[in-house]
């Protein structure tokens, strides 16, 4: 099965429909359905890879497993990403030297005062929505280290999914949404010092091959929206659609020696408790890339 990954601009009814009834009849209702076992990361085999290309392409996402997680370390990970394309890795203010974040609960440090640092529920988003619109993050690597004692469940929904609820709504939807100046995230100042810059931007954007992307955070404060009704309506129209049990939403809580690849689909994160000992702490690496996945 070969899946068209790209839709055709807004005023293209005829493209649109066509891609639409194909997205909807292989868009997996159970995540399971895009479980990859990989027994080498260093190696990805051909059917592996397969099996891969095969989740993207029906739903932006795959679970990956390796097959030893006992000897997984940071190099492998960025290897493994390296072989799908993935080489132009985004980095934050918490990101380490070699490109990955470490996210866990922070006590202390400057990680400690945002939330995906937190055993704090996460909102809808997609990762890198404040970037300049030059460093957009296409696609993401997570691998989970450890669970939490209990709760950090993450739930997914392809951001193609969500063009087609609000197209489907009202044309005018997309229309507003993909708008140059239509949200902007403030400055982030930090005692008196501008640590990143405002930065403003579309929500849906296409790149040069008419593949979509999608820049959005579900958060109340901190975003900018453009002062109109169609754009307010059509925010509002997303919030209620993901905020919705439909049958594209897909939940997951990843295993040690599981992980998630992603061209930046939207995504969540339930609240989460750590035991008392390491082995119960949530330890999950992030890498964010400027690529998107090439499978």
């Amino acid at each position: 099965m070969n899946i068209d990954n790209t839709l055709k601009q807004p005023v293209d009814d005829s493209a649109y429909f066509a891609w639409r009834t194909q997205k909807l009849a292989y868009y997996p209702l159970q995540i399971t359905s895009l479980i990859v076992d990989i027994k080498n990361p260093y190696q990805v085999s051909p059917q592996e890879r397969q099996q891969l290309a095969h989740a993207i392409q029906r739903a932006n996402l795959a679970i990956y497993r390796f097959a030893h997680p006992e000897i997984i370390d940071k190099n492998a990970l960025t290897q493994f990403g390296a072989q799908l394309g993935l080489q132009r890795i985004d980095t934050t203010l918490c990101t380490e030297a070699d490109g990955i974040t470490a996210l866990q609960v922070a006590n202390a440090g400057e990680a400690q005062d945002y939330i995906p640092y937190s055993n704090h529920p996460l909102s809808w988003h997609t990762d890198g929505y404040y970037n300049a619109p030059e460093a957009q993050v296409w696609a993401l690597l997570m691998y989970c280290v450890r669970q939490a004692a209990s709760g950090g469940e993450n739930a997914y929904v392809d951001h193609e999914l969500a063009y087609i609820h609000l197209r489907d709504t009202d044309p005018r939807f997309i229309t507003a949404l993909m708008q140059a100046k239509v949200m902007t995230i403030p400055a982030n100042i930090q005692q008196g010092q501008i640590v990143r810059a405002e930065n403003t931007g579309p929500v849906f954007q296409f790149d040069g091959q008419g593949r979509l992307h999608m820049r959005y955070s579900g958060r109340q404060r901190y975003i900018e929206w453009l002062p109109d009704s169609t754009v307010q309506d059509a925010v509002a129209c997303l919030r209620e659609f993901l905020a919705s049990d439909s049958p594209y939403h897909l939940h997951y809580r990843l295993n040690a020696g599981e992980g998630v690849l992603c061209n930046n689909v939207l995504h969540n994160r339930t609240g989460f408790q750590d035991g008392e000992e390491e082995a119960a702490r949530r330890l999950v690496y992030r890498i964010r890339y400027y690529d998107r996945l090439n499978l």
